[in-house]
């Protein structure tokens, strides 16, 4: 077999590849005992009929079609090895040229990786925000704590904003009363705006036994979308009572023994959090930062078939289960779909250029993953997809998306010395080292492989 490669652009080649007729002799036995199996000839046992009775019955073409088709796959995989190449997707294979007991030849265009050089990064630096933590942040913390421990009892007066109510409710639209849309005995605080829209407004002032009607668009169901004509009956009206911040509380809501106590950890945490926040922060910019030092060529096929795989899962799969339409979404974001059009290419060139660069940057220096970083990476994906490890460990084995799962967490480390090399200042002008931060190391990891994953979201691996 002999094989030339050309270079249509970065990201696309031509395999030019002659195969003399002799290398073809196993296909084009396995063609005739296929053949054999399929097609019955009197005079002759199934499976027994010779190649020259299937020539002159069915044609010397058919055969010669079957055996080209079995043979293509493994030379173009030949083909594609003997020039180190790095294919994405499928091939577009032409038959050129088949003389049958001379030779056949074939073209195989295809999408591949472009080359990358990685530049310097070491002079990367970027600016995050400071990690303060205010009194009010810490009051607000403990006030949520505090709203949790919160009591009600019922009340004989009106509804007001904070109290309790249970209430039924029934959505009418052009006059009929929804099948989806009758709901009885639910629980609402005025004022945290759960439910719909208007609704606060229309219950605050009603007693226990009274109703009231307002207009307002369903965001779920059967309608989502639609205006809808609301009757909401008050059953009871219960005002919330929370309780005293003080020792006893602390003791009440927590391990500590004091409100003082109580606070320092609160304090504690929300630093410990906003230094997360922080990492991830730095993660996203110095990656966005090396994007901008990489000139990364785009394949246009693999491009279109990212694009529609994002629109694909966000109306299919996160719409869906809101009970929204494209439309509606775009319409609560305030985007018309040019915008979203925009926004979803740009995306997922993103995504394309990161796995490609931080890919290169894997190889580059020679980066592995091991057993353990895989099953700590594989359990972390399984706690956000809802399912139990070993769950998510069938769904993946069985899936074939072991290798997906590796490269994640190998562009994560790929990504992790970028930022190790970097300089990272905070709004106060501060240095910020990373490594000093209080999260623990497998929460720096988790931010940092995330930081790549979702950048590369729905990328599917070549």
């Amino acid at each position: 077999m002999k094989s030339a490669v050309e270079t249509l652009n970065p990201t696309r080649v031509r395999l030019t590849v002659e195969v003399p007729f002799e290398e073809l002799k196993d296909s084009l036995d396995a063609a005739y005992k296929k053949i054999n199996q399929q097609v019955t000839v009197k005079g002759f046992r199934k499976g027994k009929i010779p190649a020259r009775v299937i020539d002159q019955r069915f044609g010397r073409g058919a055969v010669l079609e079957e055996a080209v088709n079995d043979a293509l796959p493994k030379l173009y995989t030949e083909a594609v090895n003997e020039a180190e190449l790095n294919p994405l997707g499928q091939p577009e294979v032409d038959i050129t040229e088949l003389k049958d007991n001379e030779l056949l030849s074939f073209t195989a265009e295809v999408d591949v990786r472009p080359t990358i050089e990685i530049p310097d990064y070491s002079g990367i630096e970027v600016e995050v925000d400071a990690v303060e933590v205010t009194d009010e942040d810490v009051e607000k913390s403990v006030q949520q704590l505090r709203d949790r421990f919160a009591s009600t009892s019922p009340v004989e007066r009106a509804a007001e904003d904070g109290d309790v109510v249970t209430i039924d409710l029934e959505a009418k639209v052009d006059g009929e009363v929804l099948e989806d849309g009758v709901a009885k005995d639910v629980s609402y605080t005025i004022g945290s705006g759960e439910l719909l829209d208007g609704i606060d407004d229309a219950v605050k002032g009603l007693s226990a036994g009274e109703e009231a009607t307002f207009t307002s668009e369903l965001k779920g169901g059967s309608a989502a979308g639609r205006e809808a004509e609301v009757t909401v009956k008050v059953t009871q009206v219960a005002a919330r009572e929370l309780p005293e911040l003080d020792d006893e509380f602390a003791q009440l809501a927590s391990e500590f023994d004091t409100l003082e106590e109580l606070k320092a950890d609160s304090r504690k945490r929300l630093e410990n959090m906003k230094q997360y926040d922080q990492a991830t922060q730095a993660q996203e910019r110095v990656l966005d930062k090396l994007l901008e030092l990489v000139e990364v060529p785009v394949p246009e096929k693999l491009l279109e078939d990212e694009i529609n795989t994002r629109k694909h899962n966000l109306e299919h799969h996160q719409l869906g289960q809101m009970g929204l339409t494209l439309d509606r979404y775009l319409e609560i974001q305030g985007k018309t779909a040019e915008e979203f059009e925009t926004e979803t290419r740009e995306a997922a060139i993103k995504g394309i250029k990161t796995q490609f660069v931080l890919d290169e940057l894997v190889n580059k220096e020679k980066l592995n993953v091991n057993q353990e970083e895989l099953t700590e990476h594989l359990m972390r994906r399984a706690a956000s997809s809802g399912m139990s490890p070993d769950q998510f460990a069938q769904a993946v084995v069985e899936g074939g998306q072991v290798p997906m799962l590796v490269g994640e967490v190998a562009r994560g480390k790929a990504l992790a010395l970028v930022v190790e090399a970097a300089t990272v200042k905070d709004t106060n002008g501060e240095v910020v080292d990373l490594d000093d931060e209080e999260e623990s190391e497998e929460e720096s990891a988790e931010a940092t492989t995330d930081a790549s994953a979702e950048a590369t979201e729905e990328k599917p691996e070549a």
